[in-house]
């Protein structure tokens, strides 16, 4: 049997072969090397040998293929060739070890191992993974679960950013104090909000739009003040809503059909309305049914608990005020903006506030107003009001809203309807008759997180021509959910394209799939309702749980690399911009599941992982559920601290498998309340 030479007499062959310039392929050559050293073969070895003859000896190579050779160098080569073949076929020979040792013949068949069961030692490969996610444990010092206890009782409906004794020292000037002011962070709480004592899961969607239970939201104030209106009613151990409004005493329901009469809602052209000035959102809570999604906001002020009751019966709401910062939406969102009584002074200020409507609505989007004064002729002795005022706040919601090239559709009964202009070729040109507003500049208009709202008329996206939409024409709902949104066609997000824009909805798809094998809970058709993103993106998330009965807010953080919330309503979607440095304007318990990809990758050293998983704690419902996906060490940091949140948790593989180093934290809050008051306790004994 040939004896292998030593491996560097290669490396002396490819030098010797490049200095001379042998004629022949180099790939080749190695290609016999490694044939004649795998298989051991004299074939292979007589092969290598004949294509090396190619050259001829060494004389010839060097009388045809050079002029000048440097016979010093080759010299050299030659004896180092040689020294390098002796001492392999030294090596080689000590201990008998020849090629047939160095690699192990193994069966390549079953058949084979069946016929010689006893003539080799079978070696069975494990590729299998064996460091799975849910055998990870805390790696670094700062890894360590710290028991959080839970706060005082009286806490139980803590607010951070709108806590009624920090808005006190806010002036009140256009109703500065009830506007968003969080904490020092000197000032966070490091504790668990408790539910209230008697806390009871809520009654699940549809059920829960009439129906929620008192202990969950402990207040009768709207139940006296609103006596009259049928806001809500108290009936044992729970509210009731017969669906009725100040200006809606018939019900949501046929006020919606009345506005259907004036406006299609059927046809899909309207899909996203913003309800101002809410009261217990009846008005969104019956919107739904037609296939159109609200946000419902108001102030947390006199009328105790408006949006706790909307969100407790599982309508789409935050805390929030039209005063003196934008409304945390992009601009083009909207296809209805709402106001039914809602006390808020849309003449005043230049027409602030009506101008800040008109940034959020999309191009040919519909205000309405019902209340004050609308037919006023009729109602200024039940309102208490003047007929002077009542004609004068009038006049100056008609002059606001014609200086914004709103054209007003239609006034009947008690309903008012104007419609946005679909681009601003007009309007450009009726500025030398309207001065004011004059048109924003160098502004971006979706960048609404602590802004300050101006008295200038948001430009739309320029068009050629008198018919066209700005900004682009948006699909009718349900298509709009999956066609490319305008936005994205513009090449206005970066480094999103309408390719890009449909592999990530299939991703999600998939992803949510896989969420439902992993959570039980996820998968079970009305078990959650109130859904939260924290980390949208493309709203790919909620466009994948479309068709459960569910509503998903999504959040674009305000430190995310790419503003893309203008893209989720383009698809039919909801949501808001959030820094998750801070807590959001929403009452605890608000959500019944929370998804965050990369949240804490997103805030690494920008806040603590401590703060943002104690804000995920308040928000979320006892029993709720949380998947947090993200880099493998940092959930092994962010485990420690769900554990010290006594949540119940465990990490699972990427749906791409254990390779995958991203992975999936999925927890469940645990049931507890605050403990019994004395008087509870006492009510509870007799």
């Amino acid at each position: 049997m040939l004896t292998l030479p030593h491996k560097s007499s290669y490396i002396y062959i490819y030098i010797i072969c490049h200095i001379f310039e042998f004629d022949f392929s180099f790939h080749k050559l190695f290609g016999y090397i490694f044939s004649a050293i795998s298989f051991n073969t004299r074939v292979g070895w007589e092969r290598l040998v004949r294509k090396m003859a190619i050259c001829g000896n060494l004389t010839h190579c060097l009388s045809t293929k050079t002029k000048k050779t440097n016979l010093f160098y080759m010299a050299i080569i030659v004896v180092l060739f040689s020294v390098s073949y002796l001492v392999g076929i030294w090596k080689h020979s000590r201990g008998g070890i020849t090629s047939a040792t160095l690699l192990p013949t193994l069966p390549c068949t079953n058949d084979q191992l069946t016929k010689n069961p006893t003539e080799t030692n079978i070696i069975t490969l494990d590729f299998t993974a064996h460091h799975t996610a849910e055998l990870l444990v805390p790696l670094s010092p700062e890894a360590r679960a710290v028991h959080i206890p839970p706060c005082k009782a009286e806490l139980s409906e803590y607010t951070p950013c709108q806590d009624a004794a920090r808005s006190l020292k806010f002036e009140r000037e256009m109703l500065v104090y009830r506007e968003r002011h969080c904490p020092d962070k000197n000032e966070l709480l490091q504790c668990r909000i408790p539910a209230p004592h008697g806390y009871t899961t809520p009654f699940r969607w549809p059920k829960s739009r009439d129906t929620v239970w008192y202990a969950n939201v402990p207040h009768k104030h709207l139940t006296v003040e609103k006596a009259g209106q049928n806001w809500v009613r108290f009936e044992g151990d729970r509210f009731k809503f017969p669906g009725g409004g100040t200006m809606f005493p018939r019900g949501a329901d046929a006020y919606i059909d009345d506005i259907g009469k004036l406006i299609n809602l059927k046809d899909g052209s309207i899909r996203t309305a913003i309800d101002t000035g809410c009261g217990v959102a009846s008005w969104g809570a019956y919107l739904l049914s037609r296939n159109i999604l609200p946000i419902s906001f108001a102030p947390k002020d006199t009328h105790e608990a408006q949006v706790q009751f909307a969100l407790e019966r599982g309508v789409p709401a935050l805390i929030g005020i039209l005063a003196t910062e934008k409304l945390p939406y992009p601009s083009r969102a909207f296809d209805i903006a709402h106001c039914s009584r809602c006390l808020i002074p849309w003449g005043q200020y230049d027409g602030l506030y009506l101008t800040e409507v008109d940034r959020i609505l999309r191009p040919g989007g519909y205000w309405i107003l019902s209340g004050p004064p609308v037919n006023w002729e009729n109602h200024w002795k039940g309102w208490n009001r003047t007929r002077e005022s009542l004609n004068e706040e009038q006049n100056g919601i008609e002059s606001v809203a014609r200086s914004l090239c709103w054209k007003k559709l239609v006034q009947k009964n008690d309903l008012a309807i104007w419609q946005k202009a679909t681009n601003h070729i007009h309007c450009k040109l009726n500025r030398k008759v309207f001065r004011k507003p004059t048109f924003c500049q160098d502004q971006d208009p979706d960048k609404a997180w602590y802004t300050k709202m101006e008295s200038c008329l948001t430009p739309l996206p320029e068009v050629s021509d008198l018919t066209e939409t700005s900004g682009g024409q948006l699909a009718d709902w349900p298509e709009r959910l999956t066609t490319v949104p305008p936005r994205i066609l513009s090449g206005s997000i970066k480094g999103v394209t309408g390719e890009f824009f449909g592999k990530d909805t299939e991703l999600w798809k998939k992803r949510v799939s896989h969420y439902k094998a992993v959570d039980h809970q996820l998968a079970e058709p009305g078990r959650y309702r109130n859904l939260l993103d924290m980390n949208a993106y493309l709203g790919g998330f909620a466009a994948a749980l479309i068709d459960d009965p569910a509503w998903v807010m999504n959040v674009v953080p305000v430190e995310a690399d790419v503003n893309t919330l203008g893209v989720i309503y383009e698809r039919g979607l909801i949501g808001t911009y959030q820094s998750w440095c801070e807590a959001m304007s929403t009452y605890p318990r608000t959500y019944d599941f929370i998804h965050a990809e990369s949240i804490f990758t997103l805030y690494k050293d920008r806040c603590a992982i401590e703060d943002i998983l104690l804000e995920m704690d308040r928000i979320l419902r006892p029993q709720g559920s949380v998947i947090i996906r993200d880099d493998v060490d940092v959930l092994v940091n962010v485990k420690s601290v769900v554990d010290g949140l006594q949540w119940d948790s465990r990490m699972t593989d990427h749906e791409g498998g254990p390779h995958v180093r991203e992975k999936l934290l999925i927890a469940t809050k645990q049931y507890w309340t605050a403990p019994a008051t004395d008087k509870e306790a006492k009510q509870t004994a007799s």
